[in-house]
């Protein structure tokens, strides 16, 4: 399910609200995956909405502390974001098209 992008955004914020209310906020993040990912003010078809792309709609449930633990030994890690653009769009739309086989 959720293969339209806007539904798959409702179930990104309920979850979201449900790891709040529940109270696990600072515990828990969601990383969202979806094979129509679009960064807001992005062109569909930017390198750049692969970093967030997937074959199928995931969500992935983190834990803060192994981020945490994780980002210590990472130089710079508020530049992984977007070194990740830099990158993916090096590579280009089509790289990321042969890797997941989408059309």
């Amino acid at each position: 399910g959720f293969s339209d992008f806007d539904k798959y955004l409702d179930l990104v914020d309920g979850a979201n609200e449900f790891i709040e209310r529940g109270g696990y906020g600072g515990l828990y993040q969601i990383a969202t995956f979806h094979p129509d990912y679009c960064f807001d003010g992005e062109k569909s078809n930017d390198a750049a909405n692969y970093t967030n792309r997937s074959p199928y709609p995931i969500l992935h449930l983190l834990r803060e502390a192994s981020l945490e633990q994780v980002l210590k030994n990472y130089p710079n890690p508020e530049n992984i974001p977007d070194n990740n653009i830099t990158k993916a769009r090096e590579l280009g739309v089509n790289y990321f098209k042969k890797q997941l086989q989408i059309n």
